[in-house]
Order: structure tokens, then C-alpha cells, then sequence
């Protein structure tokens, strides 16, 4: 080879690497280093953008999940306004029951105080009478002095008032010749008597009632004792 074929083949050989440098450089500011980029069934590459925007495909498992969330979801939902309804209609109830309560608690006090008022209205009716003829008895020992016309005056307000306490459920004690009982009686002194009243009450002082079952207050009486027994002891 000649100096002259030599030198031209070193410069060809010169310009083909300054022309592969070149090509290189161009394409450096293409494609990086480590592209990772994919490409279509084509073989283009595909753009970032692209790949990234393309919607991914949901398996039947997330699907499936998905559909159950959502109706358990609306379970829920539809149970907790169902609750908020029977809430809301028990606070109702409530409220109603407590009025209607209420207003059967102030009609049964005024129905109490209405009987207790009528009750008083009829005593009181009852002793008009008693009043009456006490004051009759006044008028006539005013005009006849004489002890037999207020004798019979004062009998008749007794009788009369002992009628308007028995017209209300008041009733005397019986005393007088009934065997003494510690419950209604009270005895104040004790009098000598034949074995067949020993034991019994041979005088009244004062009068003993009773208001239904209960004891208004006891008869104050004498009550005899046995000649047979007061020898013996």
C-alpha cells in the first residue's frame, strides 16, 4: 500500500468515526439511558402519557367487593333511618302517654275533691236539723220554764244529732249491758254485781263511735264484778 492510499484510507476511516460520534450524540438527547418506555403490538414505542391515562382493567374479585360494600352500604343506611323512624315515633308515644297521664292524674284529683266536698256539703245538710231543734228547745223552756218541755227539747237534738252522724257512717258503741271488750270500751271504775253481770258494763259515761271500721274514740263505762268472785279473792 502506498503513503498516498494509506493516508486516504485514515482520513475515511477518520470520518466515519466522527460521523458515528455525531449519531450518537443525536440520538443521546432522544432515547435515555435507561428508557423503560413499552412499545404496541406495532413495536412504536408508546407515550408516557399515554400509558399512564390508559384505564386499568378491574378484576372480578374488586367487582365482586365493590357490589357488596355498595349494598351493605345501602343496608346500613336503610336500618339506621328505620331506627330514627321508631325513635321518633316512640318519643311521641311517650309524650302522649305522659299528657294523657297527666290529665287523668288532675281529673281524678278533681274528682276526689269534688267527693270530698260533697261529702262535707251533705254532713253539714245533716246538722241543719240538729240546729233546728236545738233552737226550739231555746224557744220553748224561753216560753214554758218547765223542765219536762226542755227535757223533751234536748232529747230531740240528741236524737236528731245521733241520726246525722249515723246519715254520714257514724255509729255508737254498744254499751250498756254488753260484755266489756278492751278494743271499743275503756273501763273507769268497776261496780259489785251478781255472777251474771260479772264482766259486763253496768253504766255509760260517755259515749263511744266508730266511723266505718275504725274506732273514732271508745266508750267510757263501768263494768261489774262478781259478789262470788270479790268473796273469793
Amino acid at each position: 500500500m502506498s503513503w498516498f492510499n494509506k493516508k486516504k484510507m485514515n482520513e475515511k476511516d477518520f470520518n466515519s468515526e466522527e460521523l458515528l460520534d455525531e449519531i450518537l450524540e443525536e440520538d443521546e438527547g432522544k432515547i435515555p439511558v435507561n428508557d423503560k418506555r413499552k412499545f404496541n403490538s406495532d413495536g412504536e414505542r408508546l407515550n408516557p402519557d399515554e400509558e399512564t391515562s390508559k384505564p386499568s382493567v378491574k378484576s372480578m374479585r374488586e367487582t365482586e367487593l365493590e357490589n357488596r360494600l355498595k349494598a351493605e352500604t345501602e343496608r346500613r343506611e336503610a336500618a339506621e333511618s328505620k331506627l330514627l323512624g321508631v325513635q321518633a315515633k316512640f318519643e311521641e308515644i311517650k309524650t302522649q302517654i305522659e299528657r294523657e297521664t297527666q290529665e287523668m292524674r288532675g281529673r281524678m284529683q278533681k274528682t276526689l275533691e269534688d267527693r270530698a266536698k260533697q261529702g262535707q256539703f251533705s254532713f253539714l245538710t245533716t246538722l241543719l236539723p240538729v240546729l233546728d231543734n236545738l233552737n226550739l228547745a231555746i224557744d220553748h223552756a224561753e216560753k214554758d220554764s218547765s223542765l219536762d218541755h226542755l227535757l223533751g227539747g234536748v232529747k230531740g237534738t240528741a236524737r236528731s244529732f245521733e241520726q246525722a252522724l249515723l246519715s254520714v257512717g257514724v255509729e255508737a258503741v254498744p254499751s250498756i249491758g254488753a260484755d266489756f271488750n278492751p278494743e271499743v270500751h275503756e273501763a273507769i271504775d268497776m261496780v259489785e254485781t251478781d255472777e251474771e253481770n260479772d264482766g259486763r258494763i253496768t253504766a255509760e259515761y260517755s259515749r263511744g263511735y266508730k266511723f266505718g271500721d275504725r274506732l273514732l274514740r271508745p266508750a267510757r263505762v263501768q263494768v261489774g264484778k262478781g259478789l262470788a268472785q270479790t268473796a273469793g279473792e
